[in-house]
């Protein structure tokens, strides 16, 4: 929506501001209105506005801090919180920026539509482009369709949860563009991921009663005890932050439900596995980028790279500076207890957080998808606290915001580099702009963060449901769920239990899987093994939870559709198209959801009204039929 705003609003500016100069001197000032509201100049607004809009991880300690512990940390150390472990994101993308934005084999392929849109708008614009206008039409039609439809199923009733098992979803909130841009190896990989664990590994667990499974439900991100009932995570921890040893020994470890276990394994497998399988497919090409790039040579020489070398880099210092600055703020926030982890946590957390930016970054870049990584920070945090320091929760997930906010904000920001890099934009002025947007996002964020824990905190506790279904308080209650289990129990106790011991296996298997798959594509390199991605495929099993199940065989079909027939018979039709259809079907869907937050949530609650579609028992009419 912002880049369509964007646009006009800049044309606009264009042509009512008067030709100034504005500042003193001779080197501090700039044009009030330099002329047309050109390409660089839209690109670079819609980065700004792009970068301050990426949801910044702090609201994994903001939010239990204060729903939850009733312990609202000050505002202005949330801020710098929020903005250094942005920024230290930040300095990591830049380094890896000759890795994954001047490579040409990393495509980003959510950039891809994003600059089709670009293209399209900027072309029609112009009188002799009737294609560009063509595609124009498409895709407003498509924004205004999507807009009206998503209205039966957001408000009206989709589908919440389940298993998933030939469930045809209509509601793009489940589907989402992925179908458009994601490669269809990708996708492959991530409905083989879906299939096997909705419709095989979780219903057999559930229904055989392994590992108890069948005592909880079977999908919840909720702890038990081994009758069944609630775990009682609020009476757990003492006065001072410590594990009461009395009770646990009388309740045992927290029990989870079938999903939740297999997400653990396979999140285990994921993250290995992105590293192994980076270093054995992609590790020569990282490897002699790296020397290359000690060696002041230039180790990709493709068009648009040879267009971004006439423009001044971003010197090494100002990288350095985006880390150090932060880091010592960072530092001084650990030091003096607002994060409730011990100092060398920062640092171990910091570390990991830069080793993971390239073989995670490499399969966002040529995939689109996006790996997971609190699972492992969350164990790892938990055997590594063995070694002193505080047990509370909150220390856990301030460790995941700083190893993992790393990781997310660089993947954003990489993003962000390959669509200036695509529309030759001075890596300064990216930088400047993703900047700029950094300052006005993070406190739009904090805004938004004591908002929803203000006037929604009931809900995320899980003391009252929403009656519309928009608020489930499903990642706060998860977050506390966690940090609970693997920092006030921790893994040591956790994994004594038989029942968590075969989790750990997944280190193993993530390990040993890619030098399989590199051994057959060596072996038989037309079979392509080399797209069959065991991150992408583990790291599926982790996303596998809430509504997420209702979108995977509708999004393998409308991909299949996409890619089989459009892209490989009717290729000059998707080439025009594709890319628009995704970006006007999610314009749509989200102003749709902004006005439905806004009629009917954001002042007051209205509730949804029942009807055939959505009986008043289930929102899904999926009933559950009792076997007595």
């Amino acid at each position: 929506m912002f880049l369509i705003a964007s646009l006009y609003f800049g044309r606009l500016l264009a042509a009512i501001l008067p030709r100034r100069k504005i500042g003193f001197g001779s080197r501090f000032w700039f044009e009030l209105n330099p002329g047309e509201f050109n390409i660089k100049e839209h690109v670079a607004v819609v980065l700004a506005a792009s970068t301050g809009g990426t949801n910044n991880l702090g609201d994994y300690v903001l939010a239990p801090l204060q729903v939850f512990y009733n312990q609202p940390m000050n505002g202005w150390l949330a801020l710098l919180f929020m903005i250094s472990a942005v920024f230290i994101g930040f300095s990591f993308a830049s380094f890896a920026r000759v890795f994954l934005v001047e490579n040409p084999h990393t495509m980003f392929p959510l950039t891809l539509q994003q600059a089709a849109v670009f293209k399209a708008m900027r072309s029609s614009l112009g009188n002799e482009s009737t294609t560009a206008k063509k595609q124009m039409s498409f895709f407003w039609w498509c924004i205004l369709g999507f807009f009206c439809w998503q209205f039966l199923p957001e408000f009206l009733g989709s589908g919440l949860g389940g298993s998933g098992l030939l469930n045809i979803t209509l509601d793009w909130s489940n589907i989402g563009s992925q179908c458009i841009y994601y490669p269809y190896w990708a996708q492959i990989n991530i409905f083989a991921a879906a299939m096997i664990g909705a419709w095989i590994l979780v219903p057999i667990g559930f229904f055989t009663g392994a590992w108890d499974s069948d005592k909880y439900p079977i999908q919840t991100q909720t702890l038990y005890l081994r009758n069944g009932s609630k775990y009682p995570t609020g009476s757990l921890m003492t006065a001072d932050y410590q594990l009461n040893l009395t009770l646990f020994d009388e309740i045992g470890p927290p029990m989870m439900s079938a999903q939740l276990r297999w997400a653990y394994f396979f999140a285990y497998v994921a993250y290995i596995g992105s590293f192994v399988s980076c270093a054995l497919f992609q590790g020569p090409m990282i490897y002699k980028t790296y020397v290359e790039q000690r060696k002041d040579k230039q180790t990709y020489n493709d068009k648009l790279t040879q267009l971004i070398r006439q423009y001044p880099p971003v010197p090494l210092w100002w990288n350095v500076a985006l880390f150090i600055i932060p880091l010592a703020i960072l530092t001084v926030l650990t030091a003096k207890g607002v994060l409730y982890m011990p100092i060398y946590m920062l640092f171990i957390g910091i570390a990991i957080g830069a080793c993971i930016v390239v073989p995670m970054g490499y399969i966002y870049a040529v995939s689109g998808y996006q790996m997971q990584v609190g699972y492992f920070n969350e164990l790892f945090y938990g055997y590594a606290i063995e070694a002193g320091g505080s047990r509370h929760p909150i220390g856990s997930l301030s460790y995941r915001v700083i190893s993992g906010q790393c990781w997310y904000e660089a993947q954003s920001m990489l993003a962000d580099m390959k669509l200036g890099h695509y529309f030759h934009i001075p890596p300064r002025a990216v930088l400047f702009a993703q900047m700029w947007g950094i300052f006005i996002g993070v406190p739009v964020n904090y805004a938004t963060i004591l908002w929803v824990c203000n006037t929604k905190g009931d809900v995320l506790t899980g003391k009252v449901t929403d009656p519309n279904h928009q608020w489930t308080g499903q990642t706060v209650i998860s977050l506390y769920n966690q940090s609970i289990s693997f920092a006030l129990v921790g893994p040591k106790r956790l994994f004594n239990d038989p029942i968590y011991a075969p989790m750990l296996y997944g280190f193993l298997i993530g390990a040993i899987v890619p030098f399989i798959l590199y051994g057959l594509h060596r072996l038989r390199p037309k079979w392509r093994f080399d797209l069959w991605n065991i991150a992408i495929f583990a790291d599926k099993f982790e996303n596998f939870y809430g509504n997420i199940s209702n979108d995977f065989f509708t999004l393998f079909i409308l991909g299949s559709i996409n890619h089989l027939y459009f892209k490989r018979y009717r290729y000059d039709f998707w080439k025009k198209y594709a890319y628009l259809f995704g970006a006007g079907a999610d314009t749509g869907y989200n102003f749709n959801l902004l006005i439905i937050f806004i009629a009917f949530s954001a002042v007051k609650t209205i509730t949804m009204p029942n009807w055939w579609g959505n009986n008043a028992e289930s929102v899904e009419r999926c009933f559950y039929v009792p076997s007595q």
